[in-house]
């Protein structure tokens, strides 16, 4: 006869403290949808749960804590970006502006200031993303999830598969526009 066992009181503590690091407000927890096969968000308490971290949430925490505590499929990585279109774009227009008609050499100095901004450390790309980028990825601070080999363009994938976890592109061209892709 097989008996269920209860958490050890050590590996319920082991999880509050790996939640404490997710950088999610109190009550909150990252838990993993079977059915989907994506992580989700859930409070105890109130017994909400939902697919966008909640309100007070410091995403910088939140996207290291799920770099070391999710797996990714085989060959897959999980990358954000920031876009910026310009009018030569394939789709030169955006959730921001319905028609963009900056020039592509104008495209590449918003983001090179925004790269600085970046680099200085006064601002994160995901934060950046949220208000600049021309993706609708925008609303979730520029993440694109996981992803594989062949699906995405190729100059943007060759680059995002080039980065270390953490780390910020350069300048990354492709005919979406111009984009700053963190890993």
């Amino acid at each position: 006869m097989v008996r269920a066992t209860r958490p050890s009181m050590s590996t319920v503590s082991t999880d509050k403290l790996l939640q404490a690091d997710a950088g999610l407000p109190s009550g909150w927890e990252v838990r993993h949808s079977n059915s989907k096969n994506l992580p989700y968000f859930f409070n105890a308490s109130s017994k909400e749960s939902r697919w966008e971290p909640p309100e007070g949430t410091d995403v910088d925490k939140l996207k290291a804590y799920m770099a070391q505590n999710t797996r990714k499929p085989e060959g897959k990585i999980h990358a954000a970006h920031l876009l910026v279109k310009h009018r030569d774009s394939r789709r030169p227009g955006s959730w921001k502006e319905p028609t963009i008609t900056r020039t592509k050499e104008e495209a590449i100095e918003i983001l090179k200031g925004h790269e600085r901004r970046i680099q200085s450390g006064e601002t994160s790309l995901g934060d950046l993303a949220q208000t600049e980028s021309d993706c609708s990825s925008a609303r979730k601070n520029g993440d694109l999830g996981i992803f594989g080999k062949g699906e995405m363009q190729k100059e943007f994938e060759e680059v995002a598969f080039a980065l270390e976890p953490g780390q910020v592109s350069g300048v990354v061209d492709t005919a979406s526009g111009v984009h700053l892709i963190q890993r």
